[in-house]
């Protein structure tokens, strides 16, 4: 698309979502970091590569109780273990994993390249900036106030899905045109797909590391676009 079509694209855009994990801060680097190290205190029982799978499927088993987030998928890690262990689950390695959970809710918040300056920079504009993430409430606060970016929104919500019914139900609530929303996201299946089947737009900014879960196929469509980060932005907005 050239810069014209791309100009023509934000043509009548009045409120900008974006999401946080992985859009505005470091996320998903953190878990697989963690997977690793769950992976490594658990090969006395079985093969990584096993445990990965197991571990996987756990978290997909579980999101209807637990949702998203690091809680839910402590207790995946340790629901995972006690199962490869045959309910043999030595004491210390469950202490371990314990320990794995809370230093990832104990880690800094990392901004990605240019979040900040981006922000600066459209809460200037006349433009309304929300936050809607998925994700445990408490954990998402907690990463939102380290970040220190609360005051460039005008409203956040951290929702337990992003389906197009999460989507369109915060948007009537808020009093949105879908037309006149633009979302800014990371992922395919959370923050882009959704807000077409609205008739919404949405940019799409990949991260390196991406959870097999919310991993799609590449998809085509006119209110969709693609850009490398964050600050590509301010050059048509």
């Amino acid at each position: 698309m050239n810069r014209k079509n791309i100009e023509e694209y934000f043509k009548g855009i009045e409120v900008i979502g974006f999401d946080a994990d992985d859009t505005l801060w470091v996320n998903e680097t953190f878990f697989r970091e963690a997977e690793d190290n769950f992976c490594k205190i658990m090969n006395c029982y079985e093969t990584e590569n096993h445990i990965r799978k197991e571990l996987f499927k756990k978290e997909i088993g579980n999101l209807n109780l637990y949702g998203y987030g690091i809680k839910g998928f402590i207790l995946s890690m340790m629901e995972c273990a006690i199962e490869i262990s045959q309910n043999n689950l030595d004491s210390n390695i469950q202490r371990d994993i314990l320990n794995i959970g809370k230093e990832m809710l104990n880690k800094p918040v990392e901004l990605l390249p240019t979040v900040r300056e981006s922000l600066e920079y459209l809460s200037k504009k006349n433009y309304r900036l929300l936050l809607l993430t998925k994700g445990d409430l408490l954990d998402q606060e907690r990463k939102l106030e380290k970040s220190g970016l609360t005051h460039f929104f005008h409203h956040v919500e951290v929702l337990s899905n992003k389906y197009s019914k999460n989507y369109a139900d915060l948007l009537k609530h808020l009093s949105i045109n879908p037309e006149e929303f633009l979302m800014i996201g990371n992922s395919l299946r959370s923050d882009v797909i959704p807000l077409l089947e609205i008739n919404a737009r949405a940019v799409h900014i990949p991260f390196h590391t991406t959870w097999e879960h919310e991993e799609v196929k590449e998809i085509t469509h006119n209110n969709f676009i693609s850009m490398s980060q964050i600050s590509e932005l301010t050059e048509y907005l």
